[in-house]
């Protein structure tokens, strides 16, 4: 159970003052308590699946269900809901110890099997989708950073959506992977598989989402 403030307060310490004051103090203290604290509206957000948490903090999307361990055999399923079509982040960060490449996806290992179910619910068709990777918010992933779409296999089977035909990834100097020929209409779903691998873990790395509409 979360705990509020330091884990030393006490209700006694304001019930023992005199009167209308103790319990006036103590009623502030729980007001106080209920609202929480930013760190615990954040909390709120985490959805927890193998090794890692996943968060929409970011905002312009919300993930609506988290599944799998993160292995071949049972990747990480993410249902998300777009409401428009701008990009969006999703937030990810790793929750148990890291083990490079210890195979049982109950750690955080480097290597990450992932599937992401897509509600496209902008109003607009999507004639593309795009993702990238970032260590750093905001910041391009580099080649020396580990971080990539399965950099090291350059003929990858596992590349897969169920609206579009064809994908291309570009390593240099973003880590990005871009699917096209194909479409999603408003209020229709679309699933997108990859495998993420991160050569040097880090403890938070973020996913950007990028639904391309047509042009006017």
């Amino acid at each position: 159970m979360r705990t509020f403030g330091r884990q030393s307060l006490s209700l006694t310490r304001f019930t023992q003052l005199p009167g209308h004051a103790g319990l006036l103090a103590a009623l502030v203290f729980l007001v106080a308590a209920s609202h929480g604290s930013p760190a615990g509206a954040d909390e709120q957000k985490m959805w927890p699946a193998g090794a890692y948490t996943f968060s929409d903090e970011l905002g312009g999307f919300e993930i609506t269900g988290v599944t799998g361990k993160g292995t071949q055999d049972d990747p990480i399923v993410i249902v998300e809901e777009f409401q428009s079509a701008t990009p969006v982040t999703l937030t990810i960060r790793a929750r148990r110890e890291i083990r490079p490449f210890e195979p049982s996806g109950d750690y955080v290992n480097g290597v990450l099997y992932m599937r992401i179910e897509a509600l496209n619910n902008s109003g607009h068709p999507w004639i593309e989708f795009e993702f990238e990777l970032q260590e750093i918010l905001d910041r391009p992933s580099v080649f020396g950073d580990g971080l990539s779409f399965d950099q090291r296999n350059k003929s990858p089977t596992n590349i897969i959506s169920s609206k579009f035909a064809k994908f291309d990834r570009d390593f240099e100097p973003y880590d990005r992977l871009l699917f096209t020929v194909g479409q999603v209409d408003p209020l229709a779903s679309v699933s997108f598989q990859f495998l993420i691998t991160d050569y040097t873990p880090r403890w938070t790395f973020y996913l950007v989402q990028d639904p391309r509409i047509p042009s006017t």
